[in-house]
């Protein structure tokens, strides 16, 4: 083996999916209402705390950016980069961007058109709507998500490479909490990490089987069955793992080459064929609406006014942001080496926002206008037949729609399996032993490809028998943990503020001695 596998991550992951599987199976009705109150509970009670945690990463990465701390390099001076610049931001803009905007950005606008929150003087279907609509597409996709991942996955970079630290989410508390703690319940950290993106994926793997099925019976025909969606599946699981397996430069470095080029071909026609003029003019009208709330939106939690729209969607997808971020940390973070703090926050903030903000544009504007060209028709079709339809139903209103519906599916299934695949390779390292920044950082093949198996059989089980809202339900769960660590983590970044020569590699300090008993490098920065 590669390298020798960590028991006690690997196994109670791989137990409590398949214990949640079982459960969901023998009573899914029951299994969804517990996972439901959890998840309302947990809303419900750490609102405050989502929304001033995900406003509290927007501001630390502004500070960093701009502090002395933007100058150091990751991996130290003349550190050697894993990737050009290009490849780089190709490579984080597709395994964060995934399938999931691809779709939801068609369909979420018009669940803000015609419910807006009833706090707000905004009237359903009207002007009002759909600028608010637009603006909320940026608030949920755009500069806060991707500051919810960069602030971790910029502490595990420099602690990974300027500090020598093993391959492990708890490396990034250990300014906090001492090399010793850390040490102690590195395990325990990383097995509730990983679990919540087994979960995640087989969520998002389900979700992308169920679209990708709606799409081949609007264009070939017959119904989605089990043995379809089974087909579906074992075609993603087999592109995705052999991708993985292939290693970084290989296999992940030109799917998301691919990924990319033909997303700006997609996006091109989209905004050269639609309403080109609407799409800009609604896009910058709706820009300033967002610039104008940012803060107020950014920390509602509706207890003013009891209004439960912020939780269902704003605090929600905080939550489901800070779900996925320690583990999407590690990926991010291990393809950062050679660049500097601010060279990292372009490319994994600042530039992969700005694409979403003119994807949003393009396909939110586009939405919005064929829904009003057709009095509505896109939300009857949200409605009556679900989300995955409302794509290939605007793209319906298109020139040669049998052509680009087709192009559409593949443009699908690439960029699921793009985002699919970096995440096996951080399952793969996050299950070994001995994965450190001076080894090879491709991860086993043989856990990519058992992993890459677990995941599909969970996703068809659930999608084909049981239904998927239970496994997307867990997933959403590990929102507190999430934030949790995302917040630990960041106070390590807060402790290099005043000093960044600690990340200096040539310096006595990267030596991190544990200290008296354990005693934290935080301890001498709170005196």
């Amino acid at each position: 083996m590669k390298y020798p596998l960590r028991p006690l991550v690997f196994w109670p992951t791989f137990l409590i999916l398949l214990a949640a599987v079982i459960a969901s199976y023998l009573d899914l009705k029951a299994f969804l209402a517990v996972s439901k109150q959890l998840n309302t509970v947990i809303l419900q009670n750490f609102s405050w705390l989502f929304s001033a945690g995900s406003f509290a990463m927007v501001g630390l990465t502004a500070i960093v950016y701009f502090s002395p701390l933007g100058k150091v390099r990751i991996g130290g001076e003349g550190a050697t980069p894993l990737l050009s610049k290009w490849r780089w931001f190709m490579v984080a803009l597709c395994t964060t961007l995934a399938v999931g905007v691809l779709f939801w950005t068609t369909a979420e606008p018009l669940y803000h058109l015609y419910s807006p929150p009833s706090s707000l003087p905004i009237e359903a279907g009207s002007a009002a709507a759909k600028s608010f609509a637009l603006s909320t597409m940026f608030l949920h996709w755009t500069i806060t998500p991707y500051a919810i991942y960069l602030v971790p996955s910029l502490v595990f970079a420099l602690m990974f490479y300027n500090l020598r630290s093993h391959f492990s989410i708890g490396a990034m508390l250990q300014p906090l909490l001492g090399a010793q703690r850390v040490k102690r319940y590195a395990g325990l950290i990383d097995t509730l990490a990983m679990f919540a993106l087994v979960a995640g994926m087989a969520s998002s793997l389900g979700t992308g089987a169920l679209t990708l099925a709606g799409g081949l019976s609007q264009y070939i025909g017959g119904e989605t069955t089990p043995l379809r969606l089974a087909l579906i599946i074992a075609v993603i699981v087999f592109t995705f793992v052999a991708s993985a397996a292939s290693g970084l430069q290989r296999g992940i470095v030109m799917l998301s080459s691919f990924n990319t080029w033909i997303m700006l071909a997609l996006g091109a026609f989209v905004l050269l064929c639609g309403p080109t003029l609407y799409i800009f003019s609604l896009g910058v009208e709706s820009l300033g609406v967002y610039l104008d709330t940012f803060f107020s939106r950014s920390l509602s939690t509706g207890a003013a006014s009891g209004d439960s729209w912020p939780q269902s969607w704003t605090v929600f997808y905080w939550s489901v942001w800070f779900a996925w971020a320690p583990v999407s940390a590690l990926f991010l973070g291990k393809i950062g080496r050679g660049y500097t703090v601010r060279e990292f926050i372009h490319i994994n903030m600042l530039y992969p926002a700005l694409f979403t903000a003119l994807w949003i544009c393009i396909f939110s504007g586009s939405s919005l206008y064929f829904d009003a060209l057709g009095d509505g028709s896109l939300n009857r079709v949200l409605n009556e037949q679900g989300v995955e339809h409302v794509l290939y139903q605007m793209f319906q209103q298109l020139p040669a729609s049998g052509l680009m519906i087709a192009f559409l599916l593949f443009v699908a299934f690439i960029s699921f399996v793009t985002a699919a695949d970096s995440s096996t390779d951080v399952i793969a390292n996050l299950c070994s032993k001995g994965v450190t920044a001076d080894s090879d950082l491709d991860g086993n093949p043989l856990l990519k490809i058992v992993w890459g198996v677990i995941i599909g059989t969970v996703s068809w089980v659930m999608v084909a028998f049981v239904g998927i809202d239970g496994v997307k339900m867990l997933s959403n769960l590990g929102g507190l943990p999430g934030m949790i660590l995302v917040l630990l983590a960041s106070t390590s970044l807060i402790y290099w503020l005043k000093n960044p020569a600690l990340l200096d590699v040539k310096a006595p300090a990267v030596h991190l001695a544990p200290g008296p008993r354990g005693a934290s490098p935080m301890a001498d920065f709170a005196r």
